[in-house]
């Protein structure tokens, strides 16, 4: 496809065109002189012309700096060799040397403008022999500060604009990690809810086809086991896919109760009942902790029984989870487990630790920060 020519990148807007009427002056002047030297003026007028285009274009680029050469010598030959005035050119340069993000180009630039803005005034002194009357110091000495200053802040708006570049860029990334944590997020949940659900409904289906012939009435019981269980995943899925709703602490209880029970694993609570200081988060992931441990309790522990201890001490959570079943093993499933436990775990500064005393123990301790009280 044919790129569209345009005299100045579009994203520079109009600024470009507007600082075009300055080269208006230096074109009036150069109609005073005659012969050579106008032909020479007007030559240098339009290579000049040619350089501030190409530095629009060369921004950051190697050949920046030759073409910027290039504007500085033009505005020194003019300066030197036609008339004083023609230095007010430098602000073009030095709207240029701002661009540079680099110190040592810009260091570069700027000593190249000092010299050819001042360079001339000495040449012009030692020819007249007679220094600036204050006149002219009052119309020169203003603008060629202001000058030389100019290029500090173009800069600075520059390396600003570049900043809120690389703020918009890190934003978006962040957003795309978040989104990405989010996806791995909602899979672990499904995986924690669904996925072990199945798990527990294939041991209780294959329960059922072997009590069906042996012991019927049982057989019912544990159906009906089964469906009291998917009801209760099914509106688990629901809830996390609709609104995404964070499980308490509290909520999480409930859950593992109604899943040991349907495993046949007797279970027991002890502890604090009121969770309302702790935060949303930190409450979804120990509810989440809670689940995954009760969860290796049914499929790997052969336990008949569990208990639950949860105790809000000075500045931290104590959670004991203890079972009376095989202890811990070499169990691959069992360590991926553990091992996103300790992930979840991690973001909360949480630690836990695993033991064997007549059956697992698994401790969790997090520190707690309660949420402020509401001023009365």
């Amino acid at each position: 496809m044919k790129k569209s020519f345009s005299i100045f990148p579009r994203q520079m807007g109009f600024f470009p065109y507007v600082f075009l009427i300055y080269i208006g002056f230096p074109a009036f002047y150069l109609t005073k002189e005659s012969g050579v030297k106008q032909l020479i003026g007007y030559g240098m007028l339009l290579l000049f012309l040619v350089t501030y285009r190409q530095l629009y274009f060369l921004i950051g680029k190697r050949t920046f700096s030759y073409w910027l050469a290039v504007q500085l010598a033009i505005v020194f030959l003019f300066s030197l060799f036609y008339n004083l005035n023609y230095m007010f050119l430098g602000f073009f340069p030095a709207n240029f040397i701002g661009w540079y993000m680099s110190k040592t180009g810009f260091r570069r630039g700027l000593i190249g403008l000092v010299i050819v803005e001042i360079l001339p005034f000495i040449v012009h002194i030692s020819r007249t022999k007679t220094f600036l009357t204050p006149s002219e110091l009052i119309y020169f000495v203003p603008f060629l500060i202001i000058m030389l200053i100019s290029p500090f802040g173009i800069r600075s708006l520059n390396r600003r604009i570049e900043l809120e570049k690389e703020l918009d860029r890190a934003n978006q990334k962040i957003e795309e990690l978040v989104k990405r944590e989010e996806r791995v997020r909602i899979a672990r949940d499904l995986h924690d809810t669904l996925g072990h659900t199945l798990s527990l409904l294939t041991l209780k289906s294959q329960l059922v086809q072997r009590l069906t012939a042996v012991d019927p009435e049982r057989a019912k019981l544990e159906a009906k086991e089964m469906e009291v269980t998917s009801r209760a995943a099914l509106k688990q899925v629901r809830e996390l896919v609709t609104d995404m709703r964070a499980a308490t602490i509290t909520e999480e209880l409930l859950q593992v109760q109604q899943i040991l029970r349907a495993a046949g694993i007797t279970y027991q609570y002890d502890g604090d009942v009121d969770f309302s200081g702790i935060s949303p988060f930190t409450q979804n992931i120990i509810g989440m902790c809670v689940r995954e441990a009760a969860t290796n309790v049914v499929k790997h522990s052969r336990a008949t029984h569990c208990s639950i201890s949860i105790k809000l001490l000075s500045g931290k959570m104590n959670l004991v989870i203890r079972d009376d079943g095989m202890g811990i093993r070499n169990d691959h499933a069992f360590g991926n487990g553990l091992r996103g436990m300790g992930e979840r775990l991690a973001l909360i500064d949480g630690v836990l630790a695993l033991s064997n005393h007549n059956g697992a123990v698994l401790e969790i301790n997090v520190p707690i920060v309660r949420k402020a009280e509401a001023p009365v």
